[in-house]
């Protein structure tokens, strides 16, 4: 059974938002007591975060789909949605983030580290938050936003400071078990190691990781064997250890022809020049092996690597190898540059952004773009006239209408709002009123503009008086 998962494809879905409510006030003896609907609450994220007690992406590989939770609609009274529960998905420290088409969205190093994954919708006004002082009474509310979908690939490299590389039966697996406190699986057959295995090692002040990476053979770099599945575990490394194999009962090998083909894989896969190798000839322990290990150093030596004769059965020489590591790794972190605070950065649109794009696609037939624009069709309710008419109010005053005119557009002609494969389609007419009629003004109730009944009276006598007393001072004697 799959034990560790390195790659997986993975469908996220953020939470939608709550619709705002249309909602009138009741209360007795105020039959209009004014518009009272509430904010529908926003769709929760899905959000990604480094954790170090995680190290497979084995659970996404069993539950590719997550899906936040949605955002609650607003209800009467003035109360609002409850938001969307944010979901967080923990993965293994060096997991890259790569969008569909192969674009590197994040690369998640160290403890914490969070990227959103999929954007939560915003939750849609009430009727009570869209009422103005020229609106006094809309009829209806806002929708809430669709929360973002978007397919993902999680790609996990290991972080590592040592990478052992080398032939199948090389020895790796052998030699992090007496390195460090790691229990990989040994067995005297090629292809044992199906997935990197890590070690911590402490030689004096210094500590780090070393990864057991899975045999390499020739083609590794195009997809032959295990090689390519494993050869971004190498990436993140500071140092590559080649484990040569002294002993090796295969006549057609040897371990020059070995640290060659490991080489050009590496070449072929990139990113690995400027790393610094180190050679170890393992199995000394055997006679053939410390004579052949005997015979080739010089020549490894004279290539400029370090070669180190180990045994791991016999535990030779894995002092030195340790220190050796550890120095290197050492001067590694010391050249590292220091690790500044994060800055944020303020990035405001220039003052002349219209935010929006109009462009002519064939004839007759015009399409914006733009957040704004497509945010807004996205919260209308179109089977409402008079929301409908206060997206064409918004589209005036944000210049669409002007752009249009522009452009070329006439009456009727055709203008989509939106992206090919998601926009709202309408036939254009410069000079559009929609919505309530009756209402007058659009989300205006002119029941609201009347007084009330007493107030009408009192109005009603106070200007009777007012023409008695005209008529009697017309007769007042001079």
């Amino acid at each position: 059974m799959t034990t560790f998962v390195d790659r997986v494809e993975l469908h996220v879905a953020a939470g939608n938002g709550g619709h705002g409510c249309a909602s009138v006030h009741r209360e007795k003896f105020k039959p209009l007591g004014g518009p009272d609907g509430g904010n529908g609450g926003r769709g929760g994220d899905v959000i990604l975060v480094v954790d170090q007690d995680v190290t497979t992406l084995l659970d996404y590989h069993h539950h590719p789909h997550r899906k936040a939770t949605n955002g609650v609609p607003g209800a009467g009274d003035n109360r609002e949605g409850k938001n969307g529960q944010d979901l967080v998905l923990p993965v293994p420290d060096g997991t890259v983030v790569f969008g569909k088409d192969g674009t590197v969205l994040a690369d998640l190093v160290g403890q914490g580290t969070t990227f959103v994954a999929g954007q939560g919708g915003r939750g849609g006004l009430g009727n009570a938050a869209l009422s103005s002082a020229r609106r006094k009474a809309p009829g209806f509310a806002l929708l809430g936003e669709p929360g973002e979908e978007r397919d993902i690939v999680l790609e996990l490299k290991t972080v590592a400071d040592v990478a052992l590389v080398g032939y199948p039966s090389a020895g790796k697996s052998s030699l992090i078990s007496v390195l460090s406190a790691a229990k990989p699986k040994i067995a005297d057959y090629p292809f044992t190691t199906l997935v990197p295995n890590l070690g911590v090692v402490t030689a004096g002040s210094t500590v780090y990781t070393i990864a057991d990476v899975p045999g390499l053979i020739p083609g590794a770099s195009q997809g032959k064997g295990l090689g390519l599945e494993f050869l971004r575990h190498v990436e993140r490394c500071e140092v590559l250890v080649h484990v040569l194999d002294t002993a090796t009962l295969e006549s057609d090998r040897d371990p020059v022809s070995d640290l060659d083909m490991i080489e050009a894989e590496l070449a072929q896969y990139g990113g690995l020049e400027n790393r610094p190798r180190v050679v170890v000839l393992n199995k000394t322990d055997i006679p053939d092996g410390k004579d052949l290990a005997e015979m080739i150093r010089p020549d490894l030596e004279e290539r400029g690597y370090r070669v180190f004769e180990v045994s791991a059965v016999a535990h030779l020489g894995l002092k030195e190898l340790s220190y050796a590591l550890a120095d290197i790794v050492a001067q590694a972190r010391a050249a590292r540059p220091v690790q500044e605070a994060t800055r944020i950065v303020i990035r405001p649109k220039a003052v002349d952004d219209t935010g929006f794009t109009v462009t002519e696609e064939g004839d007759h037939f015009y399409r914006v773009r733009g957040e704004k624009p497509e945010r807004w069709v996205r919260q209308t309710d179109f089977s409402n006239d008079e929301a409908v008419g206060y997206l064409a109010d918004r589209l005036s005053r944000l210049g669409v209408e002007n752009a249009l005119l522009k452009a070329g557009a006439r009456a009727n002609d055709g203008v989509a709002i939106g992206p090919e494969d998601n926009a709202v389609v309408f036939d254009w007419e410069p000079t559009m009123a929609a919505g309530a009629e009756m209402l007058g003004r659009r989300g205006e109730d002119h029941r609201l503009e009347a007084p009330r009944p007493a107030a009408q009276r009192r109005r009603d006598r106070d200007a009777e008086r007012d023409e008695s007393d005209q008529e009697y001072e017309g007769f007042r004697p001079f």
